[in-house]
């Protein structure tokens, strides 16, 4: 999936395409992992198969770290993606399940923006907003 695509189902997610919530929860835990996959790869190295807390995504997290300060920004999005995952699974009848899954997609999104940008512009660090742009010459390719 290229980061338009990606962007686009988390969308779906987000308007509640996707039911029932913990599936949504997965997919976009799902949907962060291959994110920061595509980071590590990009980087010329091997996604890691360990997990962190029990979750893979924070180990990839880690690992997309090492060697890029700036790419700790991104922690506490990661963080905050297992967080909604959690509250979602945890609880699905919660009455602010619905809620809680776009915040989710709110999330997923800010880390797509984020790490689509720094593969696109190196240094982008914290004005992961400004990707946009950039990331739109990706559906020409």
């Amino acid at each position: 999936m290229t980061f338009v695509e990606i962007e686009t189902r988390i969308e779906e997610i987000a308007e509640g395409v996707v039911s029932p919530p913990s599936v949504a929860a997965a997919e976009l835990l799902a949907l962060g992992e291959g994110v920061l996959m595509r980071w590590i790869a990009a980087r010329g190295e091997a996604p890691t198969q360990e997990t962190k807390e029990g979750f893979r995504l924070l180990a990839l997290h880690r690992q997309g770290a090492k060697g890029d300060p700036s790419f700790n920004a991104c922690r506490e999005t990661a963080r905050e993606l297992v967080y909604h995952y959690n509250l979602v699974t945890h609880e699905p009848d919660h009455p602010d399940t619905a809620k809680r899954v776009r915040l989710a997609a709110m999330v997923a999104k800010h880390l797509a923006l984020f790490v689509g940008g720094k593969l696109e512009v190196a240094g982008l660090g914290e004005f992961c907003w400004a990707a946009k742009p950039v990331r739109a010459a990706e559906t020409t390719n």
